[in-house]
């Protein structure tokens, strides 16, 4: 029995039982390395603009405090609950261990539908959760971050209620801050330009011009708005984005500067153009060079696995690719190079722990310094990716995933286990 029940963390206990299999972890070990270390659900009760009283629920899941302080998103949508934040923590373990940051992973969340909350509302309720978390988050125990539903506003309210109750100011206490509050020049583009470094680099390997390269973004926010500029830097023609109620298609590439400058200021993919709507039900299965679900997890079942038409699948989301479709995708990997999530998505992670570096030396870098560190991980990790991949013949999320675990699992080893 456990309280992290849900298709979520169920996805992500199946991915780390294929990884244990391959690795030959004892079964009597696994629940020690899978199972979070500490979860918290608190209640976030805040004035309404009418007068009521609203009562949010709340989570943090520390997964691993092993490695160093806990790193991890907060996320505000309807859809959080207590196993899809432990699924999200778990996979962020992997992916800190892989690229080699001093992190286990950690997210949190509030269960809320903020087309529903005012700006003081939001602001009541982001100081609200910080508050009812003070007691387990800290520079040194678990350093929070944005993620869907949160942006550097939330994380500068965070920071602020946090620094009221230590009686100073604690910029290390949460990432992706502005900038001009102890936030680093790169953070807000780090993940989109991870993804785009990563598919470029890729489409390299496999000798395409990135002028004869197309690319198709399902999810238009942040990562993917970001991951679009740079792939159009790069030279390659993005064809199709999406977000959850509209997508837009043109052959001949769309204008992503004047597509982010419309979605800022009218919020909406859907009022860019009635001429280039598209189905967002088959944006996924459009031939393209590279495809980026930079949506919500499980995007890529079976079924939609086997229709995909892309070269390259680069997974800005956290696990866009269920299991099932994994299987499907293994089988077609000489016609799909697959970038997994754990790798492909980690450029947000590396640049925060940049901040939080910058922000306990209270000596700051120049943007180019931070692009330069973050490309430099990512292609030390993707090469120990690759090598692995090939020596042991097996799939290149197995092969990220192994990476990750078998860290997480000798450190565990070497620490024993207290008293």
């Amino acid at each position: 029995m456990t309280v992290y029940s849900g298709p979520v963390f169920e996805m992500a206990a199946r991915q780390f039982n294929v990884i244990a299999d391959h690795l030959g972890i004892p079964l009597d070990e696994r629940d020690r390395i899978l199972m979070p270390k500490r979860s918290i659900t608190v209640s976030c009760p805040i004035h309404r603009d009418d007068g009521t009283v609203a009562v949010f629920e709340g989570y943090r899941v520390q997964h691993l405090l092993t490695m160093g302080p806990t790193k991890g998103g907060t996320r505000f949508a309807p859809s959080v609950d207590i196993g899809e934040v432990a699924a999200l923590a778990t996979w962020m373990s992997w992916k800190c261990a892989l690229v080699g940051l001093p992190y286990g992973g950690a997210k949190g969340g509030v269960n809320v539908d903020l087309s529903k909350l005012s700006r003081r509302e939001l602001e009541a309720l982001s100081r609200r959760y910080m508050q009812e978390l003070i007691p387990f988050v800290g520079p040194h125990t678990d350093v929070m971050a944005p993620d869907m539903g949160t942006n550097e506003q939330v994380m500068a309210w965070f920071m602020d209620t946090y620094s009221m109750y230590q009686g100073r100011t604690v910029t290390e206490i949460v990432t992706g801050k502005p900038v001009f509050s102890g936030g680093t020049l790169g953070r807000r583009e780090a993940t989109g330009r991870g993804v785009a470094y990563l598919a470029g680099r890729v489409i390299k390997e496999l000798n395409i011009a990135p002028g004869d390269a197309t690319a198709v973004i399902q999810g238009f926010g942040n990562v993917g708005s970001h991951a679009a500029l740079e792939l159009r830097q790069l030279g390659v023609k993005i064809i199709a984005v999406s977000n959850s109620t509209s997508a837009l298609y043109d052959p001949a590439g769309l204008d992503i500067p004047a597509l982010v400058r419309h979605v800022a200021a009218q919020g909406s993919l859907a009022t860019f153009s009635r001429e280039l709507a598209f189905d967002p039900a088959e944006l996924l299965t459009l031939p393209c060079t590279v495809l980026v679900p930079a949506a919500r997890e499980r995007a890529i079942d079976a079924t939609m696995a086997a229709k995909l038409r892309c070269r390259v699948l680069a997974e800005a989301a956290n696990g866009p690719t269920t299991p099932e479709a994994d299987l499907v995708l293994d089988k077609r990997q000489d016609e799909i190079f697959v970038i997994p999530d754990v790798l492909c998505n980690s450029g947000g992670v590396i640049v925060s722990y940049f901040e939080w570096v910058q922000d306990l030396q209270q000596l700051f870098w120049e943007e180019g310094e931070v692009m330069r560190r973050e490309y430099q991980i990512l292609d030390r990790a993707f090469d120990q990716m690759l090598s692995r991949a090939r020596a042991d013949n097996v799939s290149h999320r197995t092969a990220a995933m192994a990476i990750g675990v078998e860290k997480v699992r000798a450190t565990k080893n070497v620490r024993g286990l207290f008293p």
